[in-house]
């Protein structure tokens, strides 16, 4: 069992989950529009995004747009964390994430691992980008 970040956005789903699937590098892009509902749902008729996903190896991000007509704000109180395996790969990402997004804490070595970040991209969800601490060597 695992769990799987779902995030809501107010009318930007689809520009999000498209720029993550490039950033990221992921596949299976799934958006489905609150339109695609069948008309017995009673759903209102828009463009925004009632469901959508990405697919980057066996992880699931998902997103949705907030129903039209009710209030929402981006991803305040949560963050994802996303591991990567070198410095650079995670230097990359990061810069990425920052472009027309705000940084809140560079990218560079910290006491627990080699590099660790933080930045709130331009859709106002926040990422964790970093290399896992090594394993101390057994002796």
């Amino acid at each position: 069992m695992t769990f799987t970040p779902y995030l809501y956005f107010d009318g930007q789903a689809e520009a999000a989950l498209r720029y993550y699937t490039e950033v990221f590098g992921a596949s299976d892009l799934t958006l489905m529009p609150y339109h695609e509902a069948p008309e017995a749902e009673g759903l209102p008729k828009s463009d925004r995004i009632m469901y959508g996903h990405i697919m980057l190896g066996d992880a699931c991000l998902m997103a949705s747009d907030v129903m039209p007509g009710t209030e929402a704000g981006p991803q305040q109180a949560v963050a994802i964390n996303f591991p990567v395996e070198t410095v650079e790969e995670g230097q990359q990402l990061f810069d990425r994430l920052c472009d027309g997004g705000a940084v809140t804490m560079p990218y560079g070595p910290v006491f627990y691992s080699k590099a660790f970040g933080m930045v709130k991209d331009r859709f106002g969800t926040h990422w964790m980008i970093g290399v896992p601490p090594e394993e101390p060597a057994s002796e």
